[in-house]
């Protein structure tokens, strides 16, 4: 395929989806992640998209939200591991409440074999997941359906989660900067994710690499509220979303890196440079020091300095 070949078809990717990681990039234009890298620094040039941390989104600083079909095919390895991890946090008995999202979709279909679990949704892909788990009451709220994302919206959804409390809250979104929190492309869509927050103890985002830094319109959930981040493995090169994560453990925000490598299971793996102690989910505490860009440390007491091998396993997960 010749260059201008594959630029024309990033650039159709780009517009079709408003996001797409350069790994998924280098999949659908079989070529290296490198060579894609300087296509799109070409197309950015030109002006027809921009650059964020390990991908290409649509020119103009904030990212429209893509429909279903298109965020089904996107990230999904990462997707499918960040679930794995996820699904460690959730105990046999437990009331969560799960938002809508593809990433909260693969979820839900992992928390089917939790006996005596409650899911309270607003996702039909979420209720869809769990319809035939006999051990899983299924709770749905009301609301007008949002056809894009499959999501019940509106001041019926937000009044059914008045008076609720859970908890763990389990949402994705469109973006996610250490600035702002998470964030989303619908203030229909940010309205209830907010009224889940509400009703849960602790929160927990599921965003893969292509989300972090990127900032969309509407804040779902500020960053001083997020408990812990389930994300996957940044590529070696992107320095910025590794950045962003240390950013994002900074402000307390605990980081669990689940592994998409061949043979891998879900969260095994840690990125090159990685610190921490293995029975903690790479939290910093505040005011901990930087480090340099791809790595993380612990600063606060019981945190070792002490590098973990690539094959480390990801601390234990499991509610304390």
């Amino acid at each position: 395929m010749f260059a201008a070949e594959r630029r024309q078809l990033i650039l159709e990717m780009v517009r079709a989806n408003g996001a797409v990681s350069l790994r998924e990039l280098a999949r659908v234009v079989q070529t290296s992640e490198v060579t894609v890298r300087r296509d799109v620094r070409a197309l950015e040039a030109e002006g027809l998209l921009d650059r964020r941390h390990g991908g290409a989104v649509l020119p103009g600083g904030f990212t429209r939200e893509s429909g279903f079909p298109q965020k089904s095919h996107l990230a999904t390895a990462e997707k499918t591991a960040i679930a794995d991890v996820a699904a460690n946090l959730v105990e046999e008995g437990e009331a969560i409440v799960v938002g809508a999202g593809t990433t909260t979709q693969e979820l839900a279909r992992r928390l089917a074999r939790v006996p005596g679990l409650t899911v309270v949704t607003n996702s039909l892909l979420v209720a869809q997941a769990l319809a035939h788990a006999n051990r899983v009451e299924v709770v749905m709220t009301g609301g007008t359906l949002r056809g894009s994302n499959y999501a019940l919206v509106g001041s019926g959804a937000e009044q059914s989660l008045q008076g609720l409390r859970v908890s763990r809250a389990f949402l994705s979104g469109s973006g996610l900067t250490a600035e702002r929190g998470l964030s989303t492309s619908n203030m229909l869509s940010a309205s209830v994710d907010r009224a889940l927050v509400q009703a849960a103890a602790e929160v927990v985002v599921l965003a893969d690499h292509t989300k972090l830094g990127t900032d969309t319109m509407f804040q779902t959930v500020p960053t001083d509220v997020i408990t812990r981040l389930v994300t996957d493995e940044p590529p070696p090169h992107d320095e910025r979303a590794a950045s962003e994560l240390q950013a994002l453990a900074d402000q307390g925000v605990q980081i669990a890196v689940a592994g998409t490598g061949q043979g891998a299971a879900a969260g095994e793996q840690l990125p090159p440079g990685v610190r921490g102690r293995r029975e903690m989910p790479l939290p910093v505490q505040r005011g901990g020091r930087m480090p340099a860009a791809g790595q993380f440390r612990g600063s606060g007491p019981g945190l070792g300095a002490e590098p973990l091998e690539r094959t480390a396993r990801v601390a234990d997960l499991r509610r304390r």
